[in-house]
Formats: structure tokens, sequence, C-alpha cells
């Protein structure tokens, strides 16, 4: 059997940890592989290694007879495969629709609008999804959304399949329909080989050859029967243990379930009709359960199906919509701490300080539990012990294996002795050696503590030791029974095909159409035998694809479509009315002890200026001083006894002049004009007097404002802010735009189809830009219609100078986007980098030719600066593509520029 992958010493890192151990491997063609192992095994590094989206460390790897390292194969190769990351729906756009998903991933590949239309029927007419094309993918159930990734992932016929645990948190029904989907299409293209990641032991028990993997290393290969005979085990669960490590394998105990303790009093936990909607949603519908004193009842179901919303509703940490949850008849309140102490919740995810020891975070709870110090030691002493967690003390949880975290987690929840155990999935990821140590303890709380257990789960192994479970679909409670006796009850072998049949029932599916839905076939080798045409070095396709699926996600974003056009709007107004330099209506009072008539010329003459305002006279120079205190008084004048005279004699008296100096620039400013204004008035003031001795100012001094004749600094201030909105907003929303691919995890789908890195970031850039660029069309208008602003240039100047600037500002934005790696980095990095260039160092307030050293480079470095000159040009000083045209083609530089270095930070390989 020839290897569709040859994997020859290779090994794999993140930092300290080791993902992969020097693994040399033959992976068979043309059957189904499996990874089975827990989390944490290096079974995600080895397949996103084989599809090419993680880049090899060291090593050798083979794939479709050429090598992964060469990156001319691994482009050639691309398109041959196709790749279903780990998590729900991770491959797809919540926003998106069925229809629309498919047909983003059809342009990738290439495919012409009939391909796409004729492969789009095909395969949801195969899958059941054909009725559900227009919804959006965020609204499918968890099953649909598996079945829409695969859909996604088939759309250009691969001859490699890797699906990374597809069935994770799906319900048994959507799983058994999953696989028979994939053994149709294995029917119809017998060639194509399937690499499959599980943790669910039953689904491997199907595939065709095995590989079990621990720690990094493959420890096992081979059909599940020869796996089976080779440890002389009964079931593939049992198999993997045996082939474990000694030093693992000495740890694990056999589950034994002793019969439940009977006890008196009221039940433990209560609902009754209780439902909880989110909006329109409805999360948790009419589920009514009870569970008595020391039970352990199991909550099975998909995820998104209710079980978690409900646990929070039973602990108080969701209000319910209707019915009600009691806690030992009591119900739920967050404020009532008496029956809080009496319960024990451990999350899904971990919920514990990676920061401190596992010993620093069972101190901190004590505390938080209002422990005494004696009895906090004693409980810690003793969940260090029964726990095992004792020679881990000093350790920090993240260093930790999963299963010992879930274990402190555990530990942290029975640490203040509770009655009520609340678990939410606890050894979800977990190895089968420390999820049967798991179980030992919730046996042991629950028969010999009396403690109840709350708990759901996925694995129907686990489902199979409580006492009672419930199985719960859609926010529904289906049936609750011993399980056994829900097996029984519905005449079927085993618990998974009971729930199976639930599911079928509450979905109105009967078993002849089930039959004939597994009998069908997807006739996807006549659909389209074509394959994709060769790599491109740029695919207008493959751009507009990208392009139009950015656009449509931010069109069905109100909230983002919101701020990217009305946010600059909102901030030119609040700039533009709110900043000015204009120092006008200046608070002065005078006191005259003259009484003159120069001085009251004087008076006169200030109180008819624009800049000042005066107000009622002060008693006295204190007086005044405490108005000024106050903010009542900007300026005090006080006229000197005999001042007319003096004045009139040529003797050069002097004025008291006091300004509030709290504000340095407005009080230099009003210095300015008293003092200007004052010269004025004395000179008229003596030309005009029958009695001067002939006093004249030597020079005549006219001033003259070009360009701003009427002196507003609305003038600067709002061409300004054009430039600093169009480099702030765009910045931040394009950056955000790839950070948001890397976090959701559907950069996956740049790393495993043949899009290139230009094409994907120009086709993310490309909406932004037409967004900003409208944004600049509101911005021009409401500036000459708001703010009168006349715009004395050509607009066609101005306006090609900010399409060229949106362009160079979006750039700088997936610059950032392509150097970071999450949303709350992109947005402070690109509003800090973005603005204050943008304000210190463009011209805004001062100059650039006026800076120097540094500070002029950082200037003539930045777009802002270039295009600050185009805006204050056009608006107010009418100058042409002529006299602008050098700061056109520095911004044409910096596109390049800009583009080059987010082309050179986004690689196509993950590291």
């Amino acid at each position: 059997m020839s290897g569709v992958a040859v994997l020859d010493s290779v090994s794999h890192r993140y930092g300290e940890v080791v993902a992969l151990d020097n693994v040399s491997l033959t992976i068979p063609a043309g059957v189904m592989v499996g990874f089975i192992g827990p989390d944490g095994v290096g079974k995600s590094s080895l397949l996103a290694l084989i599809t090419g989206t993680r880049k090899l460390q060291s090593g050798s790897l083979q794939v479709l007879d050429g090598d992964m390292n060469d990156k001319h194969h691994r482009r050639r190769s691309l398109p041959r495969i196709a790749y279903m990351p780990q998590g729900l729906g991770r491959n797809l756009y919540p926003t998106l629709s069925v229809r629309e998903n498919l047909d983003f991933f059809g342009n990738l590949f290439g495919q012409s609008a009939d391909e796409r239309r004729q492969r789009i029927e095909h395969l949801t007419q195969a899958t059941g999804l054909l009725p559900f094309l227009d919804r959006p993918a965020g609204k499918l159930s968890g099953g649909m959304k598996q079945k829409l990734g695969l859909c996604c992932s088939l759309i250009h016929d691969p001859d490699l399949l890797i699906l990374d645990e597809p069935t994770t948190g799906v319900d048994p029904l959507s799983r058994q329909q999953f696989w028979q989907l994939i053994s149709d299409i294995r029917r119809e293209r017998p060639h194509m080989s399937v690499l499959v990641a599980t943790a669910y032991m039953e689904e491997a028990q199907q595939f065709d050859w095995l590989a079990a993997m621990d720690d990094g290393q493959v420890i096992a290969t081979g059909t599940p029967q020869q796996l089976l005979e080779s440890t002389g085990e009964n079931t593939l669960e049992q198999a993997f243990i045996a082939l474990l490590p000694e030093e693992k394998r000495r740890e694990h105990q056999t589950v034994v379930v002793p019969p439940a303790v009977d006890y008196d009093g009221p039940a433990a936990i209560e609902a009754q009709h209780l439902t909880r909607r989110f909006g329109d949603f409805i999360a948790v519908n009419d589920v009514s359960f009870s569970i008595r004193r020391g039970e352990i009842f199991g909550f099975l179901g998909s995820n998104g199906c209710g079980k978690t919303t409900t646990m929070k509703m039973m602990t108080g940490l969701l209000p319910f919509s209707s019915g009600e949850a009691r806690l030992f008849g009591q119900l739920p309140d967050p404020n009532d701490m008496s029956t809080r102490m009496r319960v024990g919740y451990m999350s899904q995810a971990f919920s514990l300080y990676s920061e401190i020891s596992v010993l620093q975070n069972l101190q901190l709870h004590a505390r938080l539990y209002s422990l005494t110090d004696d009895k906090a030691q004693q409980r810690i002493d003793w969940v260090l012990d029964q726990f095992g967690l004792r020679e881990v003390a000093a350790s920090q949880p993240e260093s930790l294996p999963l299963g010992i975290r879930q274990r402190l987690q555990l530990a942290v929840a029975v640490l203040h002795e509770p009655d009520i155990l609340i678990l939410d999935e606890p050894t979800s990821g977990v190895d089968p050696v420390a999820r049967d140590q798991f179980w030992i303890q919730l046996i042991r709380l629950s028969r010999e503590e009396g403690v109840t257990i709350f708990i759901s789960t996925h694995f129907m192994n686990e489902a199979e030791r409580c006492d009672r479970i419930s199985l719960m679909h859609a926010g529904r409670v289906l049936a609750v029974g011993q399980p056994q006796a829900l097996a029984e009850q519905r005449g079927s072998a085993s618990l998974e095909d009971a729930f199976v049949d639930y599911l079928k029932e509450a979905a109105g599916i009967k078993s002849e159409q089930s039959q004939a839905s597994a009998d069908s076939s997807i006739a996807l080798t006549s659909a389209a035998a074509a394959k994709p045409s060769a790599q491109r070095v740029f695919s207008l396709r493959r751009w507009w694809a990208y392009a139009w699926r950015e656009g449509l996600e931010i069109q069905r974003d109100p909230i983002r479509l919101a701020f990217a056009l009305l946010g600059p709007l909102i901030l030119l107004l609040t700039f533009g009315y709110g900043i000015s330099f204009d120092v006008e209506d200046i608070q002065y009072a005078i006191i005259d002890h003259d009484q003159s008539r120069e001085s009251r010329l004087l008076m006169e003459g200030l109180s008819g200026s624009r800049y000042f305002q005066q107000v009622d006279t002060p008693a006295s120079h204190e007086q005044a001083i405490g108005l000024m205190r106050k903010g009542d008084l900007t300026l005090l004048i006080e006229i000197p006894p005999d001042f007319g005279r003096h004045f009139m004699q040529g003797w050069k008296p002097e004025l008291g002049v006091t300004i509030d100096g709290g504000m340095p620039f407005k009080a230099e400013t009003s210095a300015g004009y008293v003092s200007g204004l004052i010269q004025q008035e004395l000179q008229q003031i003596a030309q005009q007097s029958p009695h001067s001795s002939g006093l004249t100012l030597p020079v005549n001094l006219q001033t003259r404002y070009e360009y701003n004749q009427a002196f507003k600094s609305v003038y600067a201030i709002v061409p300004g802010v054009i430039m600093l909105m169009l480099a702030l907003i765009p910045a931040m929303m394009t950056a955000v735009g790839i950070v948001r691919e890397k976090e959701t995890g559907s950069i996956a789908n740049f790393y495993s189809t043949p899009v290139t890195r230009l094409e994907f970031l120009l086709g993310k850039q490309a909406p932004y830009v037409l967004i900003s660029f409208i944004s600049y069309g509101i911005l021009l208008l409401t500036s000459v219609t708001v703010f009168g602003l006349p715009l004395k240039g050509s607009l066609l100047t101005l306006s090609s100078g900010a399409l060229l600037y949106v362009i160079t500002t979006t750039g700088f934005g997936s610059v950032i986007s392509s150097f970071t790696r999450t949303q709350v980095a992109a947005i402070f990095a690109s509003a800090i980098l973005s603005i204050l260039p943008a304000v210190n160092f463009s011209g805004l307030l001062v100059p650039v030719s006026s800076l120097a050293g540094p500070a002029y480079g950082i200037g003539l470095g930045f777009p802002s600066s270039w295009f600050q000159q185009i805006s204050i040009g056009s608006f107010t000083k009418g100058l042409t593509f002529a006299d602008l045209w050098h700061n056109h083609l520095m911004l044409v530089v910096f596109v390049v520029v800009f583009t080059t270095l987010a082309w050179l930070g986004l690689k196509k390989q993950e590291a």
C-alpha cells in the first residue's frame, strides 16, 4: 500500500513545548486513516504539517509524492488537499449564508459561476442542506455546520481530505450522518485519502487504519482489529490504555460504580418548566427534572443544546426567563452566600489562575470561601492527597498536563465541602487514564460523602456510569432515566443508538428515510470533473472572493459599518466645534483710578473690540483676583491716578495689566491682543487731542492675512481633522480585519487554499478603501455645508489625493494586522502608531518645515504630512495638481512600501 504522506524524523515545538517528537510514519493512501489520542498529543500539529498550513521545523515530509519543504510543490498541491480545521464551523463565516460560504470557496479554487452552481446543488442535496441555502452559517446547528464545513472542503474534488476532530461537540445523530456522508463520498471517489483526528474511540473503530499518539509520538499503528488483537482488549479505549508507557499505565484503575445510596429528604436539585431566552432565541425550553441527594446525574447533548445555560441557571449565574430552579428547596440567588457555599461549580474551560502555583490557587479559594486558617490548611492537605496534587503543588497550572489541570479544578470545587457539584464537560480532551481517575474521585464523593453530582459529557461510556441521565437536544429534554433503561425502552443495543433514536423522533426522521439517505450517492465526479486551473501569480477571481466576502461581513455588521462611516463624521463635528485656536470674548475688567477723558476713551476703545467682553467693575484689586481665581475674569486693567495728564505730557505713564496664566496659550495671545489694542487706542487719543505734544508712533503697521482673511482657526482645523480621521479609522478597521481571522481560525482558509498573500491582502483591504473613500465624501460635504469651508482648489486633485491616502492608511492597517495576533493589540497599535505622527509631525499643529532633527524625518516618513499639504492647499490656497503632484507621487510610494511590508509580515504557513 503506497503512502499518501511519509514522515521521517519529524519534530515540532511551540517554544519549550514539544508537540511532535521525532515522528517517522508512512500513512497509507486511498483509505480512511484515524489519529487517536487525547488533546495535546500532537494530532492537530501533525495534520497541519501534512496540509502545509504549518511550517516544517525539522525532519522531512513527503505529501502527494512531493516534498512539503519545496514551496513550488506545496503551492501545486494546495488544490489537491482539503483541510477542515478543529472546532465547530472554524472554516466558515457565520454572517454568510450556506450558499455564500460555498460560493466563496469555489471562487478560491478558480471555479466559474456555472461550475460553482452545479457543485453547490449536488453537495447540498447530498448533505440535506439544500433547503437551508439562504440561512446564515452562524444559525445552523452543530451538525449542520460540520456538514457545511465538509461541503466547503469538497467543493474542488480533493485527492486528500484532512479532518481535525470534525465531530467533537456534535450530537450522535449528526455524527452518524456525517460519517455516512464520508462513506458515500469515498464510494464515489475510492482513490481519495481521508485523514481524521478524533477523540472518540467509537468512531475510530470504523476507520481502515489507525495511528495511536501520546506525548508527540506515535505509539502504535495498524487496523482497529490489529490493535485489539495486539493488546488483547475488547475496546479501542482499553487498547489505547494498554499501549501507553508503563509509567502512565500503572496509574490506571478500573472504574467500578457501586450502587447508589438512598437518602431521605427533598431533592437536591429541581427544575420545573425552566426556560431561558436570549432575545428571540430560546436556549432552554421548558426543562424539568429532579436530582436526589448523592445521585450522579448526567447531562448528555451536543454543543449549543442548552446544557451550560441550564447549569448556569441552576447556580444563579444566569436568571431564568420563566419556570423555576431550586437547590435544596431554595431558589438560586447570587447574593445568597449560604446557598452558594453549598455548591461547587467547575466550568467547561480552565478557569483558575495560571500565573500562580497549584498551592496558591487552593489558598486563594480557601480565603474566597471564608475558611478559617486551620480549616483551610486541613482541607488543602486533604485535596492535595486525595487528588494526587502534592507533587505538583509548587507548579503553575499552565505547565501541567490537561488531566492534572482538571483534577486541580475539581479539587478547588470541593475545597469548601459542597453538597452539590455542577461539572460542565470536565473531561473533554482528557486522556483515558486521567478520565478514569477523575471518575473514581466523583464516585467516591457521591457514594462516601453523599455529594450530589450534576455533570455534562459527550462520552457515552461516561454517561453509562451515571445513576440517571437526561438526553437534551435544541434546548429540550428528550428523555430522563437510567442509561440501561433508556436503551431498553427504545429496543437499542447501546445508549448511543437509543440517543440517536430519540433524536430522529424529535426531528421527525423515519428509519426508512434515514436508510434512503444513506443509500443515496453523491455525483461529484460527474458534476465537475475538471480540476482547478493552474496556480497563477495573481488571480482576480481569488482577489474578488476575499473582497466580496469581506464586504458582505461589513455590510451585515451594522455597528462596524456605522463606526466606519459615522465615526469620522462625529469626530469632525467634535473637533471642528470643540477645538479652536481663536481667542475671542476675553472677559476683562478695568479699575479706573484716574477718571479722566483719556482713561474713558481708552475704556471705550477696548469695549468696541470683538476680542474683549467687559464685566462689571470689581470694587478692588483683591476682588478682581478672586474673580480670576474662579474663572470669571481673564484680564484686569488698572489705570493709575493722573494717567491721562501724564500721558498727554509725554511722561510715559504705566498701566497695570494682570492676565490669568492658567492656560499659557490663551494668556500669551490675550497679552498680544491687549498690548496692540492699547497702543492703537493711545495713538488715536494722542492724535485727536488738541493738547497733545505731538506724540506719534514711528511706523503705522497694517497687517493682512492671506488665504484666511477672517483669521478663523476652523479653516485650518477642519482640513487637518479630515487628514486625521482618514488616518485613524481606516487603519483601525483594516487592522482588525486580518487579526479577526487569526482569532476565529478562519485564517486556515488562507493557509490551505491556493490564494496568494497579495490576493489575500488586497482583497481584505478593498472594502475598507471603498468605505473610507465614502467617508471622505461625507467629511468633504460636511466641511463645505456645515462649517462653510470653501474649496478654492481642484476637487479632482483633492479627491485623487484622498483616494491614494486611504489606500495608504488601510495598507498601514494591513501592516499592523500582519504582525499582531489579537484584535486588542491591533486596535491599540494602529490607533497609537497612526494618530501620533498625524497629530504631532504632519503639520497639523506645527509646520513640517519648522520641525528639526528626528521630528522632521518622522514628518516626512509618514503619509499624513503629505496629504495634509494636499488638504490645506486644496481648501484654503487654491492649489492644483500642478502644485501638488509630488505629494501624490509620495503617497503612491507609501502604498507600495506598506503593501510590501504587509506582504512580508503575512506568512502563508504558521510557524
